[in-house]
């Protein structure tokens, strides 16, 4: 059977205990393919099933494969001569990474978490420890990367998961730009909320009115507030610090949202606004304008004393 084109393939294994559940969550949230025990024999067949429908960029994604010593048919020679073949015959990049881990930590996570070691379902934690150790040694050996967990909680070693094995765009978040009424409620899902009926209301001009804050005379409308530029700006400042910290966080969903009374003026034109400065720096941004086909209604608005502005 012939393989697909050469993918990127990263082989996880290490002992029972060190962390290997953790880093393929974290490599699965960071956007790659993970398969974990997967018997030897299938690997072939897997290469080349190709991902459901909906999987942007499928022959690009990577793919990592958790192996340790309770997977069926394990043998830490026979993995590494099929990496070696996967590498010479088929032309696919594979690294490896081994989790290793003390002894006398290892035992006192399996006595913390009441779990058995899985190669000494009867016997002392540490007789499956040395067990283990044993099988795998020729797998760390020569695998290409190694990580002691012996020191790392649970954050630390998704952080340096991150670090080590990201991939541009692949782990970036989700980012959502959202305009939204605040007389139609306010979004659940919003990561930061930004409320903007402190800027002069378009709805109480009645040529501006129907229109929405992706029209021109609207947007200049807007701009015109003494306070705009100054407090836009400054948020513009504030998201591009923000959203590289919350990627390093590992978070996988960004939504910002902006408000105003209706959804359909003020608070469309600042999200158009910052999505596009977003996109300029480097992010790339989905716009959702929730409200902005909303009839526009009087009663939902205030006029401020003595001039078209919305109150706070």
């Amino acid at each position: 059977m012939t393989l697909s084109h050469p993918k990127s393939i990263l082989l996880l294994s290490g002992l029972s205990g060190a962390g290997k559940t953790t880093a393929l969550k974290t490599l699965e949230d960071m956007g790659w393919e993970v398969v974990d025990n997967l018997p030897l024999v299938l690997l072939d067949r897997l290469l080349d099933t190709p991902l459901p429908a909906g999987y942007a960029g499928e022959d690009e994604r990577p793919l990592a494969l958790g192996i340790d010593a309770r997977t069926r048919g394990f043998d830490a020679g026979a993995i590494v001569r099929r990496i070696k073949a996967l590498r010479e015959r088929h032309g696919h990049d594979v690294e490896t990474l081994f989790l290793d881990c003390s002894d006398s930590e290892l035992e006192r996570r399996f006595a913390e978490t009441r779990r058995r070691h899985p190669l000494a379902l009867d016997r002392p934690a540490a007789d499956g420890i040395a067990r283990e150790r044993e099988l795998t040694e020729a797998l760390r050996r020569w695998s290409t990367q190694v990580i002691d967990t012996t020191s790392f909680t649970s954050n630390a070693l998704q952080q340096e998961i991150r670090s080590r094995f990201s991939r541009e765009r692949l782990s970036d978040p989700v980012l959502t730009i959202l305009s939204f009424g605040f007389s139609r409620g306010v979004p659940r899902n919003a990561d930061l909320m930004f409320d903007m009926r402190f800027l002069r209301n378009p709805h109480w001009d009645e040529t501006l009115r129907p229109r929405t804050g992706l029209d021109p005379d609207v947007a200049a409308y807007i701009a015109a507030d003494p306070a705009y530029e100054q407090a836009v700006s400054k948020i513009e400042d504030l998201l591009a610090t923000l959203l590289p910290r919350y990627a390093e966080g590992g978070k996988a969903y960004i939504t910002i949202a902006f408000g105003c009374t209706g959804g359909k003026h003020r608070s469309v034109h600042v999200a158009d606004r910052v999505a596009r400065y977003l996109q300029d720096a480097g992010f790339s941004p989905t716009v959702l304008h929730r409200n902005i086909e909303s009839t526009p209604q009087d009663s939902l608005e205030k006029r401020r004393p003595g001039g078209p502005k919305a109150t706070s």
